[in-house]
């Protein structure tokens, strides 16, 4: 009978993490864990000394420091597969998982699926000639050089490559090998993965060349395995159900989900939502349940394109399946920067940025052109953004894998405040109080348009104070609002007065706030 060594890649969440692994291996399977080093400390102990006295659970040996689009992804999975490799003599499969996915099927039904064939399991498409890439860099992720993580250092990496096409540095592929692409979630043999292990080994040169590649986690193994195993004996398909959205993000499935999850011809499902969590107790119980029978439709996929298309044509008269509990999240906390004076505000979350590593985005709202990763086009105009707000929101989190997003608004944008605070998320507001001179509100009379050059003094006087009083008016409208958690910064006040607000604003320590108020430019117009 199969012997599962599932291949877990975590970051987060050490109690979601220690159920998982204590459910998959109390079935008779084993699980190798890598948990990434970026991640807390605190939070791999806790794991490590819940499951240390368990002889079906290994680590790697070494926790590579994992960034989204790099080597590290590969590199940190080959280390998990050579734990197990080495742990688990008996494993006869290794299954690739996230902290994102659970099993929709029973370990009985699991254990006959695989037992049936003595194949493969990984999506392996032509990297040029399939439409797997939907949108975004697609011959350029191979044919260049990628030093620099994409999200983390964007200046870096956009120049890298510019730079590199100007001066035609593009490289060939390795001659011998047909570039594949496909998604990561794969079952492999033993014998396919001593192979791979192998292979590492002795071809250096191929090895070199994913190393910079851009998200290579979707082509190495994917490119490895046709090279390596008989045609025959690969079913290019993935035993994970998932699906995208036209954007390109994973789409989240919550506790309604449960039956059609259960319909679809898969052994597990990504990405389970982590409010999720009826849905999550159920599939607990099913995955022990030997009895337990399925009726399989796979309509999953189709029908989220139907439904899709019909919204498309305003002919949905229902919410989306996928969206009946629409929201960014509970476990997500959404924190708000409010300030009318725009460069105060990016100021402020630049340093955010630095002191906490919390992900940051400016007035996506209110500026065209606001940095935003592509996202498919829902991202290109402040109409789009503003209509598919919450969609938008969504994807950014995902974007930077991250619980925790700072953005900024501006104070006239009170409807935008309101439905954000209506969402089951964690939503926080940080108000900017500044002074405003008559300097700059003469400034900002001509940047919206109500001034220009040759306007007469006597009117821009007549003007600012209608112009101060709707500052005024916008920030009694937040008050009069009765937002939750709402803190205010104030230009007027001295570090000492403005540290308490950011800690709480931002749950840090009053040490680290202080190297956010203390910053001397934030308030210079």
């Amino acid at each position: 009978m199969a012997k599962i060594a599932f291949i877990l890649l975590c970051h987060k969440d050490p109690e979601s993490v220690i159920a998982q692994a204590e459910r998959l291996t109390a079935r008779g399977d084993y699980i190798s864990i890598h948990f990434d080093g970026r991640a807390s400390q605190q939070h791999f102990d806790t794991i490590h000394a819940a499951l240390k006295d368990n002889p079906s659970v290994v680590f790697a040996k070494r926790r590579v420091k994992c960034g989204w689009g790099e080597w590290s992804l590969v590199e940190a999975t080959l280390q998990a597969v050579m734990a197990a490799v080495e742990k688990f003599p008996r494993a006869t499969h290794f299954y690739m998982l996230s902290g994102d996915c659970m099993s929709i099927k029973s370990a009985a039904y699991a254990h006959a699926f695989l037992d049936a064939e003595d194949v493969d399991y990984i999506e392996s498409f032509d990297f040029f000639e399939s439409d797997w890439i939907k949108t975004g860099m697609k011959g350029d992720r191979l044919h260049y050089r990628h030093w620099f993580n994409e999200r983390k250092n964007k200046l870096l990496f956009y120049a890298s490559h510019k730079v590199q096409k100007k001066l035609r540095l593009s490289r060939q592929v390795p001659g011998d090998m047909q570039i594949m692409i496909g998604s990561q979630w794969w079952c492999l043999r033993r014998r396919t993965i001593e192979w791979i292990l192998d292979f590492v080994k002795t071809r250096p040169d191929v090895v070199r060349f994913f190393r910079t590649t851009w998200i290579p986690d979707e082509t190495f193994f994917q490119t490895l395995v046709p090279h390596l195993v008989p045609e025959t004996e690969i079913r290019r398909r993935t035993l994970t159900f998932l699906m995208f959205t036209d954007y390109g993000m994973p789409v989240t499935f919550y506790n309604d989900h449960y039956d059609l999850l259960l319909s679809q011809d898969y052994l597990f499902a990504r990405k389970i939502s982590p409010g999720a969590l009826e849905l999550k107790d159920r599939l607990g119980q099913l995955y022990a349940n030997d009895e337990a029978t399925f009726q399989i439709s796979n309509e999953g996929r189709s029908l989220f394109s139907f439904v899709v298309g019909r919204g498309r044509v305003g002919r949905r008269f229902s919410p989306r399946f996928w969206e009946t509990e629409s929201t960014l999240g509970r476990e997500r906390e959404l924190m708000i920067v409010v300030c009318k004076k725009w460069h105060v505000a990016k100021r402020i979350l630049d340093r955010i940025r630095i002191v906490t590593g919390i992900p940051c985005v400016e007035y996506l709202f209110n500026e065209d052109s606001c940095p935003l990763p592509d996202l498919g086009g829902i991202q290109s105009t402040v109409e789009k953004r503003t209509r598919h707000r919450r969609s938008l929101m969504r994807m950014l989190f995902d974007y930077h894998d991250s619980d925790r997003l700072v953005m900024c608004l501006d104070p006239g944008a009170i409807d935008l405040m309101r439905d954000f605070y209506s969402d089951r998320s964690g939503t926080k507001m940080l108000e900017v109080q500044c002074d405003f001179s008559d300097e700059y509100l003469v400034g900002h009379a001509k940047r919206v348009g109500l001034a220009g050059d040759r306007t007469p003094p006597d009117t821009l006087e007549a003007l600012l104070p209608t112009i101060r009083a709707d500052f005024v008016y916008e920030s009694d409208q937040i008050r009069d609002a009765g937002f939750e958690h709402v803190y205010r910064l104030r230009e007027s006040g001295s570090p000492d007065d403005n540290l308490l607000a950011l800690a709480r604003f931002l749950d840090i320590p009053e040490n680290r706030a202080r190297e956010i108020a203390e910053t001397g430019y934030l308030f210079v117009d």
